[in-house]
C-alpha cells in the first residue's frame, strides 16, 4: 500500500524544520525549498558536487560579477573550463572552444583560471566534507562521494539532514553553493546531484530506481561515451529500459566487461564502496596558445614556465614523482605523450624541465603546435627526492639556485626572479 502524503518524511533545507504535511512552502519560514522522500531517513550515500566551481568563486570574490555571464578560460585558442548558469543558457558549455563560447555569448566576461585559488577553496570543501564522515572519496577538485553509514550519534540527525546542514555551511563560510544527491549505490547518487543544479538536493531511492531509469538515455550510465553510444545506438539501444531487457550473457558477447557494467546498472545495482585512497596520481600543467608555434625557441620557454608550475604544485602538496610525462597536441588535435622514469623521485623544476626538454627535442620536427603541457606521475613522499648528482655535480647548485629563488618568489612574487629560458614577454594567456 502507497504512504499517504502525510507519512512521507520531509524537512525544510532553509529551517531544517520537519514538514509532517505536504505544503508548498514551510510552514515555519516560508520557503518552498522543501524536501521529501519515503526513503529519505534510509540512505546514506551521496554524491557532492560544487555549482560552476570556478566561476561560483571568481563571482563571490568579485560582487559585480553576479549578475553576467562568466566564462572560466584561456585565450582565444583555448577551451572552455567552466562557466556559470546564465552562459550556459546561452548555450555555452565546458571543452567548448572559446571562440564558439564568445559566438554563443560575446557578452561573457572571460577569466583566465586561478587552480592555486580553486585548489585552496577545494580543500576548504573537502575539510568540511571530512568533518561528516571519514569516508570521503574525491573525484576531483569540486565533487566527491561520502559515506554517511553509521554517523546518525555523532551528528545527533541522519544523514539527509547533516547532508542539508553541510550545504547551508558551505555557503555561509565558504561563499559558493553545491548541489547534493542522495541514494543507496553511488551510481544513483551521482545522477541525482545533477536533477535540480544548482544548490540542488535530490534523492534516488532502492523501490523507485528501476522507474526511474526506463525511459533515460544509456548515456547517463557511467563509462558510455559518445561513440560507445552510438555502437550502442546502431544496435537499436538507446534508453537504459531497452537494456533491461537484455540478457547478462548477451550483453557480455556483444560489449564485452562493459555489457556486465550494463546490465547492473541498468537495474540500479552497484556494489562499488566509497574508497578513501584516492590520492592524485600525477601532477600536471599545460597551456594552449594562441598561435600554433613549432620552433624550439617559441616552446622552449612555455616548458619551463611550466615546470615551474608544476614544482610549486608538488612542494605544496608534500610529494614528489618519479616520472616525467610531456603532453604535446598537433595543430590537427592529435595528441602525443611521451614519458622518462627518473632514478630518483624529484620535485625540482630544473630536473622535470630538463627531462622534459630532452623529450621535447625528438618531437621538434617542424610539427606546429597547439598545446604544451609537463607533468610528472609514480607520486611519493618527497623525503626521497633529489638525493646529490654525483654524475652531474652541477645540479647541486642548480639545485641550491632554485631554492633560493622559490625562497625570493615567496616573499615577493612569482615575477619577482626570472631564468633564462622565461625572461622575455608574457605570453597573451597569462
Amino acid at each position: 500500500m502507497p504512504d499517504s502524503a502525510a507519512s512521507i518524511p520531509g524537512f525544510c533545507r532553509d529551517c531544517l524544520r520537519a514538514q509532517a504535511t505536504e505544503p508548498r512552502r514551510c510552514l515555519s519560514c516560508g520557503s518552498p525549498r522543501l524536501l521529501r522522500h519515503s526513503e529519505l531517513y534510509k540512505l546514506t550515500l551521496a554524491h557532492i558536487d560544487c555549482d560552476a566551481f570556478y566561476a561560483s568563486i571568481e563571482k563571490r570574490d568579485d560582487p559585480e560579477l553576479a549578475d553576467k555571464p562568466v566564462i572560466i578560460g584561456g585565450g582565444k585558442r583555448g577551451v572552455v573550463s567552466t562557466a556559470c548558469y546564465i552562459a550556459r543558457i546561452h548555450g555555452v558549455r565546458s571543452a567548448m572552444p572559446m571562440f564558439k563560447a564568445l559566438e554563443a555569448c560575446p557578452q561573457a566576461v572571460v577569466i583566465k583560471p586561478d587552480m592555486e585559488k580553486y585548489s585552496r577553496v577545494g580543500r576548504e570543501v573537502r575539510s568540511l566534507m571530512l568533518e561528516l564522515t571519514p569516508l570521503v572519496q574525491p573525484l576531483s577538485i569540486d565533487e566527491a562521494f561520502l559515506d554517511l553509514s553509521g554517523t546518525e550519534r555523532l551528528h545527533h540527525d541522519p544523514p539527509a539532514r547533516t547532508l542539508a546542514r553541510f550545504a547551508k555551511r558551505v555557503e555561509q563560510e565558504i561563499g559558493i553553493t553545491v548541489s547534493v544527491g542522495l541514494s543507496y549505490c553511488k551510481f544513483l547518487a551521482k545522477v541525482a546531484s545533477d536533477l535540480q543544479k544548482p544548490r540542488g538536493f535530490s534523492v534516488i531511492g532502492q523501490a523507485e530506481a528501476v522507474d526511474f531509469l526506463k525511459e533515460r538515455p544509456v548515456t547517463l550510465i557511467w563509462g558510455v561515451g559518445k561513440a560507445f553510444a552510438a555502437t550502442l545506438e546502431r544496435d537499436g539501444i538507446r534508453t537504459i529500459g531497452q537494456l533491461r531487457m537484455m540478457e547478462e550473457a548477451d550483453l557480455m558477447r556483444r560489449y564485452g566487461t562493459m555489457g556486465q557494467r550494463l546490465y547492473r546498472l541498468s537495474r540500479g545495482r552497484d556494489e562499488r564502496i566509497v574508497e578513501t585512497d584516492g590520492e592524485a596520481k600525477s601532477v600536471s600543467s599545460e597551456t594552449t596558445f594562441n598561435d600554433d608555434l613549432s620552433r624550439p625557441e617559441e616552446l622552449v620557454p612555455h616548458l619551463r614556465r611550466l615546470s615551474e608550475q608544476v614544482a610549486l604544485r608538488l612542494r605544496k602538496a608534500e610529494l614528489a614523482g618519479q616520472t616525467v610525462v610531456l603532453k604535446l597536441k598537433t595543430a590537427d588535435f592529435k595528441l602525443r605523450t611521451r614519458n622518462r622514469r627518473l632514478d630518483s623521485p624529484t620535485r625540482l623544476a630544473d630536473r622535470i624541465f630538463r627531462t622534459g626538454l630532452q623529450l621535447l627535442e625528438k618531437e621538434v620536427d617542424g610539427t606546429r603546435y597547439r598545446l604544451i603541457g609537463i607533468g610528472v606521475s609514480d607520486l611519493s613522499d618527497p623525503s626521497l627526492a633529489d638525493p646529490p648528482d654525483l654524475v652531474d655535480p652541477a645540479a647541486t647548485r642548480r639545485a641550491a639556485a632554485e631554492d633560493a629563488i622559490n625562497k625570493l618568489r615567496e616573499k615577493f612574487g612569482k615575477t619577482t626572479v626570472e631564468t633564462g629560458y622565461t625572461f622575455g614577454p608574457r605570453r597573451r594567456d597569462q
